[in-house]
């Protein structure tokens, strides 16, 4: 039984062989092999292919490295230093700026906008060029044969060059394809929205973020040069014990009781010590500074208890209108829409206007240049039985969407009383651990007195002064809580800590607006100031949007 396949080298052969004339045939080689040169070619062509085929290619390790240097190089570059205490405005500024996770949103916006400027030019007449040059090794010749006799009724001739060059300018214009173009640029306009609502949620959240880290790491820096002299203090104290424990001066048991409670003190002491280390580098990371780059905080005097005195209902419309959510949901509301007319509008039959210019170097043409004009008309009319499962899909999707929004709407309500409480629990707490605080500070202070007058040992007053120290330490803690729970509040209620006019795109440009809508904030939270408007009069200003924080960003 042959086999069925049939190699390349065959099957090109027997091409080449019906392309030849008929008295070219008997040229062919007896045997029906390619002339050598022929072959030639086809194995080279085979070699050449070969050598074109896709291998997985890993990197190497030096590229890997070079990557690595790059990227950490590129992470903290175009970032203006640091040149003195960091405020709580300046933390909030350098977060807005340059904290990595914020930038990919800007330029996911900013992506976004340019694919919307790529969809309106959908919306433009097409208008083709094309040019073309035709070589043929014989004139393409025909004769015609009776329909009947089946005889030649006309001697072989042609009416083409062999060397034919072309030339098209033309300019067409589908009204379907424009409307489905239209609706395609009001959902991408929609979805520039969106992302711009995201970037709204990524800043609010970035916010809350950095108010609790701000004054743990303050409190750690306060904090953190205290906690080295209470160490050596209770290493030096546990060093006499032992000393007189190998004397026998005390009993055993006092004594061991005495060195116990040295060790667990000293323990709760290093136990404060990592949780110092670790708040100042997730505010370094918040504010995208370089990992182990040392930096001051502006200290704090005292501490500032916000207040939120605003009326429920009023809150509640505010949230409603203003957070990144809800507003969302509503463009993907008008995106489904969208989708709904863009279904039906592939419906419709396609109308397609052109117009064109035409070149023809043929020399048997009468006219070698040419216009045209046209009109044509296509409908497919099988959508048409399709279009009740493509509109029930299209109102589907808007009734899913709708939902979605409503359902959002309940758990930003929910939200708004959550976080109401939350601030009121925080405030609480936060009192009872200032008055406690106060109590252990007035403790140290008799304790180191009672100390110094020979009145009681060390280890009272390591103790006294350890728990002085964690309770400091809760204080600034809670305070950061505190903090958080009214950066909560502001997100919750969708307030921007960024005014929409900033009068520049560098950074104090930047701290300065952040500070004075801070202070639109505590007005309105007081409940001096209800108006929704959040932004404060500033200088004229280009607004601050992805592409003008992008381009703030690559100034620097």
């Amino acid at each position: 039984m042959k086999s069925a396949f049939v190699s390349p080298i065959t099957t090109f052969t027997q091409l080449a062989t019906f392309s030849k004339r008929p008295d070219e045939v008997k040229k062919t080689s007896p045997t029906g092999r390619m002339p050598r040169p022929a072959l030639l070619a086809v194995a080279v062509a085979v070699l050449w292919l070969s050598g074109c085929a896709i291998k997985p290619t890993p990197f190497t390790d030096a590229e890997r490295a070079e990557t690595a240097r790059a990227d950490r190089t590129t992470m903290f570059a175009n970032q203006q230093p640091v040149s003195g205490p960091i405020t709580l405005d300046e933390a909030m500024a350098r977060a807005i700026r340059y904290n990595l996770d914020h930038r990919l949103k800007m330029m996911e916006e900013a992506l976004a906008q340019h694919q919307l400027d790529l969809s309106n030019f959908d919306l433009l007449p097409k208008l083709t060029a094309q040019a073309g040059y035709t070589n043929r090794n014989h004139p393409l010749a025909s004769s015609s044969q009776g329909l009947y006799t089946n005889e030649q009724s006309l001697i072989p001739s042609y009416s083409t060059d062999q060397n034919d060059r072309t030339a098209d300018l033309s300019l067409s214009w589908n009204v379907l394809d424009f409307g489905v173009s239209y609706f395609e640029a009001k959902e991408q306009a929609d979805h520039v929205l969106v992302l711009e609502q995201r970037r709204r949620k990524v800043v609010q959240l970035m916010m809350q973020q950095v108010r609790e880290a701000y004054w743990q790491a303050v409190g750690a820096q306060r904090l953190r040069d205290r906690i080295g002299p209470l160490l050596d203090q209770a290493k030096s104290a546990l060093d006499d014990s032992r000393s007189a424990q190998a004397q026998g001066l005390r009993s055993p048991v006092e004594t061991l009781n005495y060195q116990r409670t040295l060790l667990d003190l000293m323990r709760q002491l290093e136990a404060v010590r990592d949780q110092l280390e670790e708040a100042k580098p997730r505010l370094a990371s918040l504010m995208n500074l370089e990992p182990g780059q040392d930096y001051t905080l502006a200290p704090a005097d005292a501490f500032s208890v916000p207040a939120f005195d605003m009326a429920m209902p009023k809150m509640e419309d505010m949230a409603l209108q203003r957070r990144p959510e809800l507003v969302e949901a509503s463009y993907n509301e008008r995106i489904s829409v969208n989708e709904t007319h863009k279904a039906m509008a592939k419906l419709l039959p396609g109308i397609e206007f052109s117009l064109g210019a035409h070149y023809d170097s043929n020399s048997f043409l009468v006219y070698n240049a040419w216009r045209s004009a046209g009109i044509s008309v296509s409908w497919n009319l099988l959508n048409l039985l399709n279009y009740k499962s493509i509109h029930g899909t299209a109102q589907a999707q808007l009734d899913v969407a709708k939902v979605q929004r409503m359902a959002l709407s309940m758990a930003v309500l929910t939200q708004v009383h959550v976080a109401r409480s939350e601030l009121a629990a925080r405030t609480r707490q936060f009192d009872l651990l200032k008055q406690l605080n106060d109590v252990d500070q007035q403790i140290l202070e008799h304790t180191h007195n009672a100390t110094i007058a020979n009145a009681q040992g060390k280890l009272e007053e390591i103790r006294v002064a350890t728990a002085a120290m964690m309770s400091e330490l809760r204080l600034y803690q809670s305070y950061g809580e505190l903090e958080s729970a009214y950066g909560q509040m502001l997100a919750t209620l969708g307030l921007d800590p960024v005014p929409d006019a900033v009068g520049g795109h560098d950074l104090a440009a930047l701290e300065q607006s952040i500070a004075a809508e801070r202070q639109q904030w505590d007005r309105l939270a007081r409940g001096v100031d209800a108006t929704p408007a959040m932004s404060l009069p500033v200088q004229p200003g280009p607004t601050l949007t992805a592409a003008a924080l992008s381009a703030g960003v690559a100034a620097k």
